[in-house]
């Protein structure tokens, strides 16, 4: 089985560790510059990772909700589910010293791929 493996994005400003059999969209079609974006041929799943501007009127834990249900609106998500919300603890993140709390989403968002219906 293939290993898992550290990945750079955007431009090496940070890295994720990416499963095995991950494969970079931006190889085989154009990606927005805010979005580092992977699949799986085996699972078809996605993973994208996307740099979002700060929204002032929500914070914490309903930004992060805020920002993947809109991403879900612009997409024409036909289901969006939040599983779970968890703070990071600032002393792992590379960028610390830019932000004063930073959280991951992980969720499903039910999306036609490119050139679907939705």
């Amino acid at each position: 089985m293939e290993p898992t493996r550290d990945y750079p994005l955007f431009g090496g400003a940070f890295s994720a560790t990416l499963p095995p059999g991950a494969i970079d969209v931006s190889d085989l079609r154009p990606v927005p510059n805010n979005q580092e974006v992977f699949c799986h041929s085996v699972t078809d799943q996605s993973l994208i990772v996307e740099l979002l501007e700060l929204q002032a009127h929500v914070q914490g834990e309903e930004a992060a909700r805020y920002h993947f249900e809109d991403v879900g609106g612009v997409q024409e998500a036909r289901a969006v589910q939040v599983e779970t919300v968890q703070p990071l603890s600032l002393e792992n993140l590379a960028l610390r010293d830019y932000c004063q709390e930073a959280w991951v989403l992980s969720g499903k968002q039910q999306v036609a791929k490119e050139n679907q219906q939705p």
